[in-house]
């Protein structure tokens, strides 16, 4: 059921999901601790998109520093391009992101600009939400947050407000690790920062988020995808920024250009997939193309996954196709070979451009280094060169900035084995915090005042709960024995002596616990426990030794009635 955010936020506060940081100075909005239990479902969900990705699609996992110099993301746009738009009170001086103080006036209020918005606002009589003073026109922030690396003046470094460029800036060292061949995956999972203009939606907005990202280095030319023959006759509900809703069969998408091809429609699938499996419900969730005006300054096309909740509709997952974009603007800046090569089956004669160093100006300017830097100026890409003031190459692990003068780009025929491209991007980048939240949403349920959190097994960040009848007696002992052998086997596991059974029950159903067992003194005699269903509430008793084989069978997907030759 869709129920008030706050309710769900109060139930994490109270059970130890999570809790606003730094809570006894007054909490900081943007900011939420995890607790224990809120600390294992996001692991849980984060080792199951490690599982999809690394494991079954085969992407190679690498780790990368939460800060980087600035000519990181001056190259990737970030410094000029990734903005919001505000307005602040001239009264309190209370500050709003200006498109969401537009909602509900506009289709789509993030896909306008400035004046667009200023315009929109002024026309409805926008007024501060806290005291009703007027608002200022529409500025732009950048929402990265900046600092310095070293003392003194330092380097100007930002935090990473996404995971992606660390993948994109080490594309050289993982494509050799891959052995050198196209298409391959890198993903990263890992923190990042955004200093959002006024975070008001608990897990929604947040300055300091998790993010579980995916870049796949595809050809160029070619953007179909074996894994997409398995799932092209899988539907899934699309909002296309044209044309109506509706959900469409894969192969019929991409056929229709709805979706733009087949490695982009698989990668969605798979992103459906995912939300299903971890336990989204189905009938919540759609992918919604952007508007070309809402379109991030590198993506071609992208798609987010959605889910409802009681927020209303919120993003979950984008899945764009970044193109060449990211690859060649780190070209650019750098100077570095970021480029894959493309074998041919045999040696072609073709015409192409290349970077012909001129050793009549190396010489004087470089002496005893101007080979090397001519070698190192030959294997440049021309796009990286044409029409450049200068260069930047590495010579024995320094960098060096050639002048236009030492080369030029000329055309000239030649017998090739191969040639240089620079690889396309998709990439799919989940939010981590997001998905946990719409997930407890969509988990949620309440009757009569009884809540239940009905997460998937897989997820649960408790697997059992382990319950003495009596802390007295020896059941307690033998509870304690089955606990021990549960955690031994790599279930997690709750111990609770406190309180009735019923009031144990509740509070393993209200964070999500799959199952119990309760330990009487039937068990003294027969050496049998009672196993119960959290979401049908069914029972059964089966030998104590018998348990973690149980439990192994239930989280395979087996029934509780199943568990009979374990009696």
């Amino acid at each position: 059921m869709q129920m008030d955010p706050q309710e769900l936020l109060s139930l994490c506060k109270r059970r130890g999901f999570l809790w606003p940081a730094y809570d006894i100075y007054g909490a900081v909005s943007g900011l939420y601790d995890y607790g224990p239990l809120g600390a294992a479902l996001k692991n849980n969900i984060e080792n199951q998109w490690r599982r999809l990705y690394v494991l079954q699609e085969g992407f190679y996992e690498i780790s990368c520093p939460v800060v980087a110099p600035e000519p990181v993301f001056k190259a990737s746009g970030h410094v000029d391009a990734f903005c919001d738009v505000y307005v602040e009170c001239t009264s309190c001086g209370e500050t709003y992101r200006a498109d969401h103080l537009a909602a509900g006036m506009h289709p789509n209020p993030a896909s306008l600009g400035e004046h667009e918005l200023g315009k929109l606002l002024k026309a409805n009589g926008v007024k501060c939400v806290e005291c009703k003073g007027e608002l200022t026109e529409p500025k732009r922030f950048n929402l990265m947050f900046k600092t310095s690396i070293g003392a003194g003046k330092g380097k100007t470094a930002y935090l990473r407000p996404e995971t992606a460029q660390g993948m994109f800036v080490n594309f050289a060292q993982v494509y050799r690790y891959g052995r050198e061949r196209l298409p391959f995956g890198a993903v990263q999972v890992g923190r990042a920062f955004r200093n959002e203009i006024s975070p008001r939606q608990g897990l929604i907005r947040l300055r300091e988020f998790s993010m579980m990202e995916a870049e796949l280095f595809v050809h160029p030319e070619d953007k179909t995808w074996p894994g997409f023959r398995k799932v092209k006759d899988r539907a899934m509900p699309l909002v296309p920024s044209k044309g109506d809703p509706r959900t469409i069969r894969l192969d019929e998408a991409v056929k229709a250009k709805v979706i733009g091809n087949e490695v982009l429609a698989y990668y969605m699938w798979l992103t459906y997939k995912f939300a299903l499996d971890i336990g989204l419900d189905p009938a919540r969730l759609r992918f919604r193309q952007h508007e070309k005006t809402e379109m991030a300054h590198y993506a071609s096309d992208c798609w987010d996954l959605e889910a409802e909740t009681g927020y209303g509709w919120i993003e979950l997952v984008g899945v764009a196709d970044r193109g060449c974009y990211d690859v060649q603007a780190h070209i650019d800046h750098s100077g570095a070979d970021l480029t894959a090569f493309e074998r041919f089956d045999e040696p072609k004669e073709v015409e192409q451009d290349v970077v012909k160093p001129d050793f009549g100006e190396l010489g004087p300017l470089f002496k005893g280094k101007a080979k090397k830097v001519a070698e190192a100026l030959s294997r440049l890409s021309p796009e990286s060169a044409k029409g450049k003031d200068k260069v930047m190459v590495e010579v024995d692990g320094e960098k060096v900035s050639v002048p236009a003068k030492c080369f030029e780009v000329s055309r000239r025929k030649e017998k090739v084995s191969g040639r240089k491209i620079v690889p396309h991007v998709i990439e799919p980048s989940y939010g981590v915090d997001r998905m946990m939240f719409a997930l407890l949403d969509h988990a949620y349920s309440k009757k009569d005042d009884y809540v239940t959190l009905r997460l998937k097994p897989l997820v649960a960040p408790i697997k059992v709960g382990v319950f003495p009848l009596m802390p007295k007696d020896g059941l307690d002992e033998i509870a304690q024995g089955i606990y021990n052998d549960l955690t031994g086997a790599g279930f997690d596991s709750y111990l609770d002596d406190s309180g009735s059974i019923g009031r144990r029950y509740a509070r393993m159903d209200e964070v999500g616990t799959p199952w119990c067992v309760t330990v009487d003194y039937d068990t003294k005699n027969d050496g049998t426990v009672t196993v119960r269903d959290r979401d049908t509430a069914e029972q059964t008793r089966i030998k104590k030794e018998k348990v973690p084989k149980a439990i192994e069978a239930l989280v395979k997907g087996a029934g509780l009635s199943s568990l009979n030759t374990l009696r």
